[in-house]
């Protein structure tokens, strides 16, 4: 019971603080270790060896630290293991922060094309430099369905099947991926290890933040456009949850892209190229909302039938 009363207070303080803006974050640790780590490992010969112990490495080092103090709180000072799951359930979502950082950057946007431009830098890793007003909108959107996986879905998917420790070593999965696991010149090598780990680890949370999202609106006819636009994308993953947006919303996402200055060209997602507006924000917002409700009760659901099984037994 302990584990979905911790659920439901990590839930409601990222509901209702979002990311602790003046607090230590674990995920900035792990950006710390993840650039020390670079700084010095991705140079030379071996890069590909030397950028996969980095990954594995950390991302076992964070699973196994926190079971062990888990183990330990639980021994010496039981009371405190409640508040320290629901502790880092808090840290490990992001929807609030990403719901917060999405309206702004279309309030930006009212305000001028120069300062949408800035405020969607903050939350995407493309050149945002040369982005027309529309294409600031789409960078905003696309990264709302993108992370609703990344940052609520997938975390809560990995709680229910290995606990507190498996929630934050995804993190980590998640920030290396982020920072490293990109194919240009620098990372290509050194963080394919990082890339492939996270395309592992989000393949059934992106799908089920699809399905979500596709309940979450009511209409289940767009899980057919799910299924013929998820794998327009150059990521395994991240093209389900930006259809079913998509195709919520009845627009056109994806096209070139640049990165650390060298274009990609990803394919589009969806075929209705239309302006977007502050009212197809809300509706993105409302969605985002519902499926990240809908994942929360499926969890708790989870772990009370978990515990019902355990008195079975």
């Amino acid at each position: 019971m302990n584990s979905a009363i911790a659920l439901v207070v990590g839930w409601l303080l990222d509901l209702v603080f979002g990311d602790p803006a003046r607090m230590p974050h674990p995920i900035v640790w792990f950006g710390r270790m993840i650039a020390f780590g670079e700084h010095h490992l991705n140079h030379g010969a071996y890069r590909k060896l030397k950028g996969a112990l980095l990954a594995v490495g950390l991302i076992l080092s964070v699973f196994v630290l926190t079971w062990f103090l888990r183990s330990q709180i639980s021994t010496l000072i039981p009371q405190l293991l409640l508040a320290f799951d629901a502790i880092i359930i808090f840290y490990c979502l992001a929807g609030t922060t990403l719901i917060r950082e999405v309206r702004e950057v279309f309030l930006a946007l009212d305000r001028s094309l120069d300062e949408g431009r800035r405020q969607v830098a903050r939350i995407v890793g493309r050149d945002t430099s040369e982005l027309s007003a529309l294409e600031v909108r789409k960078a905003a959107l696309e990264t709302l369905a993108e992370n609703l996986s990344d940052g609520v879905i997938a975390p809560l998917f990995w709680l229910a099947l290995l606990g507190t420790p498996g929630m934050l070593a995804y993190k980590m999965v998640n920030t290396l991926d982020s920072m490293i696991g990109y194919h240009t010149e620098r990372y290509k090598n050194f963080g394919c290890w990082a890339a492939r780990i996270d395309d592992v680890a989000n393949y059934l949370p992106a799908r089920l933040t699809a399905l979500l999202m596709v309940l979450s609106s009511g209409r289940l006819s767009l899980l057919r456009f799910v299924k013929k636009y998820g794998r327009c994308h150059a990521s395994p993953n991240s093209g389900y949850p930006e259809a079913a947006l998509a195709g919520i919303l009845d627009c056109r996402f994806g096209g070139p892209h640049y990165y650390f200055g060298e274009r990609f060209d990803k394919p589009f997602i969806g075929e209705n190229d239309r302006e977007l507006s502050t009212a197809d924000m809300k509706t993105a917002v409302r969605i985002n909302r519902t499926a990240e409700v809908l994942m929360v009760a499926l969890v708790i659901i989870i772990q009370l039938c978990i515990i019902g099984l355990k008195i079975v037994h």
